[in-house]
């Protein structure tokens, strides 16, 4: 199947109008693509080129373009081939915040791909790898301390743009000779860090998914050692790191909800005085807002969990002078315990059940001496009345 097999109205759907072909990185779901008129709203489209890369074009030719089209775009010098990922009314959005510098020039769309400039996109991509490969045995020969992680071909083959990695000032005017002299094209260098490496590479996460730099994070915000702690999580750097051997991002997702949870929670330095012992903080379970103290700072003994709640409320009767008699109030508020739905049901109901051979008189209602009741005979053959006929008489 061609690489715009989503321009055919049949396959549109949901994937081509909604959420975009799924092999794209960094889809933006267009919550109006079902609304009539929607294109007519702003002449703007949004195109994706490799990777991450994407970049704002003007419809000055009022193409009919859906999401998933494959379009010529003007560049500098020529024009660039990519994917229409985003048209209409959210483009402006996404432009605003996508923080475009003042006084950035807009360019326009040709026209959708030909099958010529198809395939010299094709023939562009094929290079790619070799150049980089290439390039890297350059760059080390020339002995200098950077690395290419990619090499993206402009879709007429006119540019290519080298993307590095370097730890300092790199001087690379005598590289881009080099490379122009061996590929006949015009080069463009650009720095990127590492974050922005792997989500061009791309991957799977221990989460199981594709990574979110790859996926849907633009923007990169700084990851600190301090959101570990915050969350106590343990500061294990072959865990804490992600691909790119930096903190992962992930960890800035919740440290909002844990800043306002320690917020209610009690000072951990400041220990519980009562009428017979000193209780040291042994451990939090911050979101259930419950603290764990114990009689030993180094070690768990006599330990006691209360709420967050009780334990500030004896840290405030410590500051008035007052001692409680017992840390764990039988008044303070506790939390409900969640009722796991899975511990309801015994697993051992699946089992058979052995029945045990018991050792049952053949005759009912005979005694241990071996009276008969029913009869009214005991053993002699006697008539015999019950015991409780016999405690009457």
């Amino acid at each position: 199947m061609s690489e715009n097999y989503i321009t055919d109205p049949c396959l549109r759907g949901f994937a081509a109008c909604g959420c975009g072909c799924s092999k794209q990185q960094l889809n933006t779901f267009d919550y109006m693509s079902d609304v009539p008129g929607n294109n007519d709203i702003s002449d703007l489209v949004e195109v994706q080129f490799k990777n991450t890369r994407k970049g704002y074009f003007r419809n000055d030719n009022h193409l009919d373009l859906v999401k998933g089209d494959i379009v010529a775009v003007e560049a500098s010098p020529g024009h660039d081939i990519g994917t229409v990922t985003l048209t209409g009314s959210l483009v402006p959005l996404q432009m605003k915040k996508a923080q475009l510098k003042t006084g950035t020039e807009i360019k326009r769309v040709y026209r959708k791909a030909r099958p010529a400039d198809l395939e010299k996109w094709e023939e562009a991509r094929s290079r790619e790898n070799d150049t980089m490969i290439q390039s890297r045995q350059i760059a080390k020969q020339l002995e200098l301390d950077m690395k290419i992680g990619d090499v993206e071909y402009q879709g007429d083959c006119n540019k290519a743009i080298f993307y590095y990695i370097a730890d300092a000032r790199v001087d690379f005017r005598k590289l881009i000779r080099v490379l122009a002299e061996t590929f006949h094209v015009r080069i463009e260098m650009r720095q990127i860090g590492a974050r922005q490496e792997a989500g061009r590479i791309g991957g799977i996460g221990p989460c199981g998914r594709e990574l979110c730099c790859s996926t849907w994070v633009k923007n990169f915000q700084t990851v600190s050692t301090g959101s570990a702690r915050m969350q106590d999580i343990s500061p294990n750097p072959q865990k804490l790191a992600g691909q790119c051997g930096k903190l992962k991002c992930c960890l800035n997702y919740e440290l909002d909800v844990y800043n306002e949870a320690h917020r209610h929670l009690p000072d951990r330095n400041t220990p519980l005085e009562t009428l017979d012992a000193t209780y040291y903080h042994f451990k939090t379970d911050i979101l259930n807002a419950r603290v764990t103290y114990s009689t030993d700072k180094r070690m768990a003994a006599n330990l006691v969990t209360i709420p967050a709640e009780r334990a500030v409320a004896v840290i405030e009767m410590n500051r008035n002078g007052q001692k409680p008699e017992f840390l764990d109030n039988e008044n303070a508020p506790t939390l409900k315990r969640t009722v796991d739905l899975a511990e309801q049901d015994d697993l051992t109901r699946f089992d058979k059940t052995k029945r045990k051979n018991r050792n049952r008189n053949r005759n009912n209602g005979r005694s241990r001496n071996g009276d008969d009741f029913k009869s009214g005979r005991g053993n002699n053959g006697k008539p015999q009345s019950p015991p409780s006929l016999q405690a009457q008489s």
